[in-house]
């Protein structure tokens, strides 16, 4: 891996420096088990999907919330898959992937980032490859203890999501990876992150529903709407990101 350049950049006419900071979001994020061979269909041909279980992988379903942050305040969907670098070592099947996914250590991918600021757009695509889009994105906290996020695009609902909210756990300060694609090129981002006002459950009682949109057929390829494996619940996360370094 290339040693990633710091150089500012002009986005927008705006100086964007590295590490780029979160200060304040926060996050409702559901885990799905789904058919590594459809997820393979969408992450590309450099990556290959990690499998958690026999032909089977996870797909996190992300609402980023962001609050204080130096990209801006905007929504944001994240969509991602685990992913490895085609033909590198896969270790011990399964168990692997769940102990690396715990550590930080396995690299995530996303298929689909929409936000609904046209700042954070420009900047996420130019500075990492991210596949990111300005979409409408609601996010509603009006019901005690819920949290729902609505995300539509050329005008059709993608999906619509319900799912708990609150929790007093913490995470500590912790490193993770993501793989995306500048230019056709197949790049690594690393970044920290740390979280409160965190709650994490087994299932948990999620609401998800589909639209008409073609992103809503694929989720139905991947088995969506389901009930998920993992809820996760971040009320405040902070996170550092650095600039992204070719594979």
């Amino acid at each position: 891996m290339s040693a990633p350049a710091a150089a500012p950049r002009e986005i927008q006419g705006r100086t964007v420096t590295f590490p780029v900071e979160v200060r304040d979001a926060s996050a409702a994020i559901s885990a799905f088990v789904v058919p590594s061979r459809v997820a393979q269909r969408l992450v590309g041909d450099a990556f290959e999907i990690v499998d958690f279980l026999p032909g089977r992988t996870l797909f996190m379903l992300g609402c980023i919330d962001y609050k204080d942050n130096d990209l801006g305040d905007y929504n944001e969907v994240a969509m991602n898959f685990f992913v490895r670098m085609k033909g590198a070592a896969r270790g011990v099947p399964y168990l692997g992937a769940w102990t690396a996914m715990v550590r930080g250590a396995l690299p995530s991918y996303s298929w689909k980032m929409p936000v609904n600021q046209s700042f954070t757009r420009d900047a996420g695509a130019i500075l990492w490859g991210f596949p990111k889009t300005i979409e409408r994105i609601d996010f509603d906290y009006g019901r005690e203890g819920r949290f729902r996020g609505l995300l539509e695009m050329d005008g059709e609902k993608v999906f619509e999501i319900d799912m708990p909210r609150g929790g007093n756990r913490s995470q500590p300060p912790g490193s993770a990876v993501a793989y995306s694609y500048i230019d056709g090129v197949p790049h690594s981002t690393s970044f920290t992150q740390h979280a409160t006002q965190l709650g994490v459950s087994l299932g948990g009682s999620v609401e998800i529903s589909l639209g008409r949109h073609p992103i809503a057929d694929d989720l139905r390829a991947l088995g969506l709407p389901k009930n998920p494996v993992a809820t996760t619940w971040a009320g405040k996360m902070e996170m550092r990101f650095d600039p992204p370094a070719v594979l």
